[in-house]
């Protein structure tokens, strides 16, 4: 992969990570109640997902989900699930204080939160699929290349997460009030709810 290459996927790279989706929305909405400290874990999460994207796309499988209506079926439908299930127990949870709530939640239910959120997306896994493949020269080594693809997705992701995430933290910590708390899990749950059902419906749409 030249200079140029590079350049181009990673502006590529930027171009998807800053546009929203359950990725940001998992981040902003722990970001604000639990802080940055603890959102890293989701953020972490949601990279293990993408290095699996992508070696799903290296081995090729990425092609089957994309060409087989069963699997992609099947994906869209756990994943548009698991974000309507977070936004329900996000709606439903009660307005505990940001610093009680930090110390209740553990790290590896966050963890586990990013990584499935980005895990079930199909969307993600096609377009992976489709865009890491124009920038994979055939006639060099690939291992090297897809390293790089994969290091630039991650970090990239990283720093956009990390600045949803501190956003949300720093207007999180002027909302200390139940009735403010309350609309922010109302709030957070909705746009889970509405993520799920996009995916739902975008995925029906366009097979």
């Amino acid at each position: 992969m030249t200079f140029t290459v590079w350049i181009g996927f990673l502006l590529a790279a930027i171009l998807i990570a800053v546009t929203p989706g359950p990725g940001a929305v998992i981040s902003m909405s722990t970001g604000m109640l639990l802080g940055y400290r603890r959102a890293l874990l989701v953020i972490m999460g949601l990279q293990v997902a993408i290095l699996t994207h992508i070696a799903v796309i290296a081995v090729g499988v990425g092609a089957l989900l994309a060409g087989s209506e069963l699997a992609f079926g099947l994906v869209k439908s756990v994943g548009a699930g698991y974000l309507v299930w977070l936004g329900v127990q996000k709606w439903r949870a009660p307005p505990t204080p940001v610093g009680q709530m930090a110390q209740s939640v553990r790290g590896d239910k966050l963890f586990l939160q990013g990584l499935l959120v980005n895990l079930t997306n199909p969307k993600a896994v096609i377009f992976v699929g489709a865009l890491v493949p124009q920038f994979i020269d055939p006639a060099s080594a690939q291992l090297p290349q897809y390293l790089t693809i994969a290091a630039t997705l991650c970090l990239t992701d990283i720093l956009v997460m990390s600045a949803y995430a501190i956003a949300a933290a720093r207007l999180g910590g002027w909302m200390q009030d139940p009735g403010a708390l309350r609309h922010q899990n109302r709030l957070f749950g909705a746009l889970f709810v509405c993520a799920g059902g996009l995916l739902a419906f975008a995925s029906r749409v366009t097979r």
